[in-house]
């Protein structure tokens, strides 16, 4: 076991310099400082690059023309030196200034390869139907739900390094290869724990709250991928009705 591993901690980015600065300051005050930061943006034309290079260590930068979001978090996994990682995005930031410390007591458990914790959403425009204003603190599960729904956040979660030696996430999903990522990683096994620590103030807006009919065909196309084309005909019919509640939801709205 190590004593007071290392985060690495990833931030995909593009053209979100306001919200990237407010993210990276949520980083600089916390109270762990064994980590480093990895931003990966995708040749950003707002000013971003010009700001990366005034960054000191712990924080590095990668600029350059990318396939997209996952794209950037593989290349971040490459880049990365740390015994976990975790993932956060330009417009998230950490809960409080505590969150690593207080992750970092749970790295001691023995073999753990997962850690999940709570998002707490900040409502912006137009919420998403698993969501309401008295209720937007989400708490990860980690069970046969995942095949109803993405149950766990990045933003949430600390993964162990050698998760990703022999596989990366797929850029076939441009909007859901984390959940993919997620349903190989529960079909996996690995040990795991759930926490009650609140871990990052996320935005309720973003490309997998939109609704869009392209990402619930992804839905049906990487839950088929994950288990039989004979289970297709299921996923499509749940990915479908989830698609119509949204329809319905705006239409009402």
């Amino acid at each position: 076991m190590i004593i007071n591993p290392q985060i690495s901690i990833i931030i995909p980015s593009f053209n979100n310099l306001k919200e990237l600065k407010e993210c990276l300051f949520s980083i600089e005050e916390q109270t762990y400082k064994n980590y480093e930061v990895l931003v990966i943006d995708g040749d950003s034309s707002d000013g971003t690059k010009e700001f990366l290079k005034t960054l000191d260590v712990p924080f590095f930068y990668l600029s350059e023309k990318d396939e997209g979001i996952y794209d950037a978090m593989n290349k971040g996994i490459s880049m990365s030196k740390g015994d976990w990682l975790y993932f956060l995005g330009t417009d998230d930031k950490f809960y409080d200034k505590d969150v690593l410390k207080n992750v970092a007591m749970l790295f001691k458990e023995k073999d753990l390869e997962l850690i999940f914790g709570k998002v707490n959403y900040k409502i912006k425009g137009f919420y998403p139907f698993i969501y309401n204003k008295n209720k937007t603190e989400k708490k990860a599960t980690w069970n046969w739900k995942i095949w109803i729904r993405n149950s766990v956040h990045h933003q949430a979660t600390f993964y162990k390094k050698s998760i990703f030696v022999n596989t990366k996430y797929s850029l076939k999903y441009k909007t859901l290869s984390d959940y993919a990522m997620n349903i190989y990683l529960y079909k996996r096994k690995l040990n795991y724990i759930i926490t009650d620590l609140s871990i990052a103030r996320c935005l309720s807006s973003g490309v997998s709250k939109m609704g869009k009919w392209n990402m619930y065909k992804e839905e049906t196309e990487l839950k088929t991928e994950a288990t039989s084309i004979f289970f297709y005909p299921v996923f499509y019919i749940l990915s479908s009705f989830k698609f119509f509640l949204k329809k319905i939801q705006y239409a009402v709205k």
